[in-house]
C-alpha cells in the first residue's frame, strides 16, 4: 500500500467520521485557520465535495435564520398586547436556539479530534514511513526478498518433413514420442538486502543433464553491488545471463515465440555463464527497462546501459576447459519519443577461444575423432540490435556476424569458420477488456557452428514462424504457434544431415508467479 494511498485511505475515514457527526447539525463556520487549512486538505484528497467543503467552510451563501418576531407579533396581536401568554411563546425558541449551539459545539469538538488523528496520520506517512520501515526490518534482510517465477507447459506435433526427423536444440516438444513436457519451470529468489547489496537467484525444474533425464538446476546466482546511492554503477558477479543480443537477455517468461533465434542464442546458449561485469545506467533509463516489463511491452530487463566483462565461456555450470575467459561488452539505449513510442538500439561484441565437446564419428571415410587445438578455436561475434516495442506496433531484428568452432566437411578437425545470421520479427498488441493479444510473424534465419552440440556441426536454420499469444489474465499467457523449416540441420547425431520442407504447431501454457 503507497504512502499516497494510505493518507487518503486515511483522511477519508477522517472526512466520513466528522461528517457523520455534522450530518444533524447545522452548518458551522470555520473560523479556525487550522479547520480551514483541514478542510481544504479533504477538498483535495477527494475526501470532500466543493459542495460540502463550502457548506463546512462557511463560504457558501447564508439562509437567513427564521425570526421569531412574526410569532412574537402573532402573540400580541391574539391577547392585545405583551403578557404571560408573549413569554410562554419565547421559551421553546431560546431552548432550540441552546440545542443548535450545543449541536454545534459537539461538531466542532469531534473535528477537532478528526483534525488531531490526521495531523498524526500525516505525521506518520510524510517522509517518516521510509525511516520506520528501515527501522523495523533492520538486521531482517530475508524480509527484503521477493518470490516469483513461471512455468511453460508445452506440446508440440511435427505434421510432415522430408529428411531426417526434426531436431530442434533444447525443445523436447519437438520430438515425436513427447506429448506433453514442462519446457521451463523456473523459481527465483531476489530483492535489495541493503542499499548497495541486490540479491538473485533461480533455479530449474527441468533441466537436462543428458538424454531424457531432467533434474532440479541453478540457473543464475549472483549479486549486484552498487558503486553509488543511485545505484547507477553495479559491479555483478555469479552466474547470469551474458550481455549479448536482446533476445538472450529477453526472458523467456516475456517472450512471444516460443524459442530463441538459433543466431544469437548459439553464441551463448542456455544465455549463462559464470562472469564478473560493470553495468551503468541513469535511474531514469533503469526505471525505463522495468517499465518496459511491468507495462507488458516484452522488454529485455535491466543489463545496463554500458556493460563490460568477463566470463567463463564454456556455458552454464560448466567449468573452463583452457583457462582462457571470454570478453564481452555491449551498449543498447531505449530511447522514448514524444508520442510515447520506445526504439531501443543496441550493438554488443564477445570474444574469446572455445573449446568443443567432442566424440568418434564416421561421415564415410571411417571412425575418426575430430582433432582441435588444445586451447580451443577462436570464438568471437559482433551483433546488432533494433527494437520497436509493440504500441502497438512491435518490430525486433537483431543480426550477427563473426567467426566460431564449426567440424570441418570431411570430419576431421574442429576449427574456427565464417558464420553469420539473425531475425527479423514483427507483432501488433492488441489491449482489450477480455485479455492482451499479440500476433506475431518471424523469419530466423543462421548459417555457422552450433559450437555447443558435440562436435559443433555446421547448422542451417531458415524458418518463418506465425502465432498468436493471448494472455486472458496477468498470472495466465496461451501461445499458439506454427512453423515452417524450409531447412533445419539435425545436429544431435551425424551425419548431420538437414530436414527441409517441415511443417510442426507448438501449444503452451504459462503461468506466473
Amino acid at each position: 500500500m503507497s504512502r499516497t494511498f494510505r493518507i487518503a485511505f486515511f483522511a477519508g475515514l477522517a472526512g466520513l467520521g466528522f461528517l457523520a457527526v455534522l450530518g444533524t447539525a447545522a452548518p458551522a463556520q470555520a473560523a479556525d485557520p487550522a479547520m480551514a487549512e483541514l478542510l481544504k486538505i479533504l477538498r483535495e484528497r477527494g475526501s470532500l465535495t466543493e459542495a460540502e467543503y463550502e457548506a463546512l467552510s462557511g463560504s457558501a451563501p447564508a439562509t437567513p435564520p427564521v425570526s421569531a418576531a412574526p410569532e412574537a407579533e402573532q402573540a400580541d396581536a391574539g391577547t392585545g398586547g405583551g403578557g404571560p401568554d408573549a413569554d410562554a411563546d419565547t421559551k421553546p425558541v431560546e431552548e432550540k436556539v441552546e440545542e443548535h449551539d450545543a449541536r454545534i459545539e459537539k461538531a466542532e469538538k469531534a473535528i477537532e479530534e478528526q483534525k488531531t488523528s490526521f495531523l498524526r496520520i500525516k505525521e506518520i506517512t510524510d517522509g517518516t514511513s521510509s525511516d520506520l520501515i528501515g527501522k523495523a526490518l533492520e538486521g531482517k534482510w530475508y524480509e527484503r526478498l521477493s518470490f516469483g517465477g513461471y512455468t511453460q507447459f508445452r506440446i508440440g506435433e511435427v505434421l510432415s518433413q522430408t529428411g531426417p526427423d526434426l531436431e530442434v536444440p533444447n525443445d523436447r516438444s519437438v520430438r515425436d514420442n513427447e506429448v506433453f513436457t514442462i519446457r521451463r519451470g523456473r523459481l527465483k529468489v531476489s530483492g535489495d538486502v541493503s542499499e548497495h547489496l541486490f540479491l538473485y537467484m533461480q533455479t530449474e525444474f527441468n533441466a537436462s543433464i543428458g538424454g531424457d533425464q531432467t533434474t532440479l538446476q541453478m540457473r543464475d546466482l549472483y549479486a549486484d553491488i552498487a558503486l553509488d546511492s543511485k545505484q547507477e554503477w553495479r559491479l555483478r558477479f555469479g552466474e547470469s545471463k551474458v550481455p549479448f543480443g536482446f533476445v538472450n537477455l529477453q526472458s523467456s517468461q516475456n517472450r512471444t515465440v516460443l524459442e530463441r533465434s538459433d543466431a544469437l542464442n548459439s553464441a551463448v546458449e542456455n544465455e549463462r555463464d559464470f562472469g564478473a561485469y560493470v553495468m551503468w545506467a541513469p535511474q531514469e533509463v533503469r526505471k525505463r527497462f522495468k517499465d518496459l516489463i511491468k507495462n507488458g511491452l516484452k522488454g529485455s530487463g535491466d543489463y545496463g546501459v554500458v556493460a563490460f566483462g568477463a566470463y567463463g565461456g564454456q556455458g552454464p555450470n560448466t567449468s573452463d576447459d583452457n583457462s582462457q575467459p571470454h570478453v564481452a561488452g555491449r551498449v543498447s539505449y531505449p530511447f522514448a519519443f514524444d508520442n510515447g513510442q520506445i526504439v531501443e538500439l543496441g550493438a554488443q561484441y564477445y570474444w574469446g577461444r572455445f573449446v568443443a565437446d567432442r566424440s568418434e564419428i564416421d561421415l564415410g571415410g571411417g571412425p575418426v575423432t575430430p582433432d582441435q587445438p588444445s586451447n580451443g578455436a577462436n570464438d568471437h561475434r559482433g551483433a546488432l540490435s533494433f527494437i520497436l516495442y509493440p504500441q502497438p506496433f512491435g518490430f525486433d531484428a537483431e543480426w550477427t556476424v563473426g567467426e566460431g568452432p564449426e567440424l570441418s566437411p570431411d570430419g576431421s578437425r574442429i576449427e574456427a569458420r565464417f558464420l553469420h545470421g539473425g531475425y527479423v520479427q514483427a507483432s501488433y498488441r492488441q489491449v482489450s477488456t477480455v485479455g492482451d493479444w499479440i500476433p506475431f510473424l518471424r523469419w530466423n534465419y543462421y548459417a555457422g557452428g552450433r559450437k555447443f552440440a558435440t562436435n559443433a556441426p555446421r547448422e542451417t536454420v531458415n524458418e518463418l514462424d506465425a502465432g498468436l499469444e493471448y494472455a486472458p489474465l496477468k498470472e495466465i499467457e496461451l501461445v499458439l504457434s506454427y512453423t515452417h523449416s524450409f531447412e533445419r540441420t539435425n545436429t544431435r547425431s551425424a551425419p548431420y544431415d538437414d530436414t527441409k520442407n517441415a511443417h510442426r504447431i507448438g501449444a503452451q501454457v504459462q503461468w506466473n508467479y
